[in-house]
């Protein structure tokens, strides 16, 4: 049984498994470091949600919701979905898709967001079968 549950504090444990996991997703950039996770959790913008493997097992999955407000609505994006790779296939992603969701519908969001690379297609079919649709846009970025 997959648990989701919101990180409070960046403890060794939780600093390990997103050091762990994010790799599996972003393989060209570094491991987070402790401060980098801490400034996750303490932020009042972001919920980094944690997928145990039971009341008391592992974390095999996490996936952070950031909120923001603007002048015309309260956005939500999901980013960073990651299960372990041998956890993949037993609801993490979904279980961790499902309360991001949950908590932008909560906090007064009117639409979540998120990309997901064309490659990832166990992913993309996830979000669709939950009711993502894919949203024809520019998406433009200024790499620094």
């Amino acid at each position: 049984m997959i648990v989701i549950r919101q990180a409070e504090v960046a403890t060794p444990e939780v600093v390990e498994a997103v050091a762990r996991l994010m790799p599996q997703l972003l393989p060209a950039l570094p491991p987070p470091t402790h401060d980098d996770v801490a400034t996750v959790i303490e932020s009042p913008a972001t919920r980094l949600l944690l997928a145990h493997d039971g009341e008391a097992g592992p974390i095999v999955g996490t996936a952070t919701l950031v909120l923001y407000r603007t002048p015309s609505r309260i956005h939500a994006r999901l980013e960073n979905v990651v299960v372990d790779e041998p956890a993949r296939g037993r609801g993490a992603g979904e279980a961790l898709t499902r309360e991001a969701v949950r908590l932008a519908r909560e906090a007064g969001a009117s639409v979540i967001e998120l990309n997901s690379n064309p490659r990832r297609e166990a992913a993309n079919r996830l979000y669709r079968r939950l009711g993502f649709e894919l949203h024809e846009t520019n998406n433009y970025w200024i790499r620094f």
